[in-house]
C-alpha cells in the first residue's frame, strides 16, 4: 500500500507541477489563481472562510483579494445577513480568466495523452475513477 501511495503522491505532484506551467500566461500569481479558482467555484465567500480553505490568515487573503479587485477579477460586496460582513464574488472577467486556464491545462494533458494506446487510455481512465472514488470517501 506505502509503495502504491508514494508513486501515486509523486505522480501527482509532478502532474500539477507540469500543468502549472500552463497558467503562466494568464499572468496571475499561483496564489492568486489558486483563490480565484476557490471564489468561482464555492463562491460568494466572506474574505475569512476564503483564508481558512487557501490555508492562510485573513490579512495575507485581503491583500491576495486587494490585486485580484485591482484586475477586476473579484469584486467585494455587502454581506446580505451581515451588515457589516463582505462577500468576495469573482466577476465575469475572473471566470472567463479562469475557464481559459482550465481549457488550457486540459489541452495541454490532451496533447500528452495522445501517445498512450488505447488500452493505456483505457487504464488511465480507470485510475482516474478509482481516484474519484477514494477522494469522495
Amino acid at each position: 500500500m506505502d509503495a502504491v501511495a508514494d508513486r501515486l503522491h509523486s505522480a501527482a505532484l509532478h502532474l500539477l507541477r507540469r500543468l502549472r506551467l500552463e497558467d503562466d500566461v494568464l499572468g496571475l500569481s499561483p496564489p492568486r489563481l489558486s483563490a480565484l479558482s476557490v471564489v468561482v467555484f464555492a463562491g460568494p465567500l466572506p474574505i475569512g472562510e476564503l483564508a481558512a480553505v487557501e490555508g492562510v490568515a485573513p490579512a495575507t487573503m485581503s491583500r491576495l483579494v486587494d490585486g485580484l479587485e485591482r484586475e477586476k477579477l473579484v469584486v467585494r460586496e455587502r454581506h446580505p445577513e451581515d451588515g457589516r460582513g463582505v462577500l468576495v464574488r469573482a466577476t465575469p472577467k475572473g471566470m472567463r480568466i479562469l475557464e481559459r486556464g482550465r481549457a488550457q491545462r486540459i489541452a495541454s494533458l490532451a496533447e500528452r495523452l495522445r501517445s498512450l494506446s488505447p488500452g493505456e487510455l483505457k487504464e488511465l481512465r480507470r485510475g482516474a475513477e478509482l481516484i474519484e472514488r477514494l477522494l469522495a470517501q
